[in-house]
């Protein structure tokens, strides 16, 4: 037990330190975790880590890809159904087939393993792109396709892995089977995702505390995940269905309270699963060496070449006619949602990154088959996988911002971000117009004393008139006032702390005061980011 704390300790180090690294390199974690990781993997005399494909399929999938529904807007993600469905689905179904065909033909893979491995390294991982994308503001609409993808795109290829897998144990394979088996997982996972969403909001809604709403919130995604994934579907679909049921519905039901400690509760585990994760991906390494000792080094090479080529090149045929052709074809999309530039579609093909999805797929390619035989490739179709995520995340991943720059794309969605901050003051601006009305409306009604109907409207005057600055074409006087802001609620933090540490201000009342304090500063600090 003391040696499993030892290590769980070490990988939580390693994550602070590699965290601290990238933040001052401008590298995203997830890229230093899988270096370090290999790195730390070929060090002689530590022990060989085995990843459990368990452990990221039914533990670490469902509140990842959860969280990521609860997180996307809607409305965002419904106006872009269609190029995010084209890549979730279409350009993972294409993917799968290329790889399979290149396994087949270049490889000697039967075609049925080759679909297994196609399946397994279609689906791209959109943690690391979007931490780049996002720090270098490009347009919004990538972004939210990026994330679109990155939340539908395991539903589609754990479907066809099943398949694969199913027809390489058995032996045989039906079409007709396969399609109204698909059918079937798609409509009795939308239909679970909604209800565990429906049944879990009102829940909260009943028990109305906000540490039984947060456990309630962390046992939703295995609700919505896991009876779909033991009854042969993917449970991905499910639980996206469910996050974006609870995005939509959840600000009628979900109290304040909730919300805010929930934001930071979710921001600390979606980043220690995400470290512990690409971490261990990289310590890997060592395994995979391991059980590639039979394969001569050319073999190895040549075959990981041909597969990642096949992967990257895959992505690019799709996405270009993918973007240009449904316009081409109706006038009614062209005219609703115009043809972007080029640089567009060749960005989003560029960040097909692969990351723990598909390794944890490949690790949980069956050992024999129903005739007890080995699995046919199984150790070549892993080291493939991890070829794959290397490639793709760190090398793609490093060139992702000398990509986005030679675009043009750099900041390119910095005038919509300007645009976003006025329609946020401005909405700002209304709803307190809105309390400042209905003040009006209570004054008329009850009996409330003057100096507090002073004290209220002077309240929300004050902050009509910080949001009015805010909507200035220059907004340096409303970054000076926060900055002013910031400095003076440092001075109360200060003289607090000095009555308390005299004995002049009890404990719990400095808890009250300083709590107050610390949600005035992340207000302010959002403002600033914002700008």
């Amino acid at each position: 037990m003391s040696h499993t704390i030892l290590i769980i300790l070490m990988l939580l180090g390693i994550i602070a330190a590699v965290g601290i690294a990238g933040n001052r390199l401008g590298i995203p974690p997830a890229i230093l975790l899988v270096l370090t990781g290999v790195i730390l993997a070929l060090v002689p005399g530590l022990p060989a880590v085995q990843l459990a494909p368990e452990l990221v399929l039914l533990l670490v999938l469902p509140p990842m890809v959860y969280i990521s529904g609860v997180q996307i807007s809607w409305q965002e993600f419904r106006f872009n159904l269609r190029p995010i469905a084209l890549l979730a689905v279409g350009c993972v179904a294409f993917t799968t087939a290329a790889a399979a065909a290149v396994a087949h033909w270049l490889l000697r893979m039967p075609w049925d393993v080759g679909f297994v491995l196609g399946a397994i390294v279609s689906p791209p991982d959109a943690v690391a792109p979007l931490s780049i994308a996002r720090r270098m503001q490009i347009p919004r609409r990538i972004l939210t396709i990026l994330e679109g993808e990155g939340l539908a795109n395991d539903a589609t290829a754990l479907v066809l892995y099943r398949f694969a897998v199913a027809a390489v144990v058995a032996g045989a394979f039906s079409i007709e089977r396969a399609a109204a088996m698909f059918a079937a997982i798609v409509v009795g996972e939308l239909l679970w995702g909604l209800a565990i969403g429906w049944f879990m909001l009102r829940m909260r809604r009943w028990v109305n505390d906000p540490r039984i709403e947060i456990l309630l919130s962390i046992l939703t995604p295995f609700l919505a995940y896991w009876p779909p994934y033991y009854a042969g579907g993917s449970g991905v679909l499910a639980t996206v269905v469910c996050g974006l049921y609870v995005s939509w519905n959840g600000p009628k039901l979900i109290s304040a309270a909730t919300r805010l400690q929930g934001v930071f509760f979710w921001d600390v585990i979606v980043y220690l699963i995400e470290g512990i994760v690409f971490l261990l991906t990289g310590l890997q390494a060592r395994t995979m060496i391991l059980d590639t000792l039979r394969f001569s080094v050319a073999q190895l090479i040549i075959s990981a070449a041909v597969v990642c080529l096949a992967v990257i090149v895959a992505r690019f045929i799709w996405v270009f006619p993918a973007t240009y052709l449904p316009r081409w074809l109706s006038r009614t999309v062209a005219r609703a949602d115009p043809a972007p530039h080029w640089q567009w579609p060749f960005l989003l093909a560029f960040t097909g990154i692969r990351g723990i999805d598909s390794l944890a797929a490949a690790l949980a390619v069956p050992l024999v088959t129903n005739g007890n035989t080995p699995f046919p490739d199984r150790e070549l179709i892993i080291l493939l996988t991890f070829s794959v995520i290397l490639a793709t995340l760190v090398g793609q991943g490093l060139m992702l911002p000398a990509v986005v720059r030679s675009l043009g794309l750099a900041h390119a969605g910095r005038a919509e971000r300007e645009v976003n901050i006025k329609e946020e003051a401005r909405a700002r601006r209304r709803a307190i117009r809105a309390a400042l009305r209905r003040l009006d409306v209570l004054v008329a009604e009850r009996a409330l004393p003057e100096h507090l109907i002073k004290s209220l409207r002077a309240q929300y005057r004050g902050r009509l008139r910080h949001y009015h600055r805010r909507l200035e074409t220059d907004r340096a006087p409303s970054k000076r006032a926060d900055e002013i802001d910031l400095l003076l609620i440092a001075a109360e933090r200060d003289l607090i702390n000095t009555l308390h540490r005299d004995g002049k201000l009890k404990d719990e009342a400095r808890r009250r005061i300083e709590l107050e304090l610390d949600l005035l500063t992340a207000t302010l600090s959002n403002h600033r980011h914002a700008d």
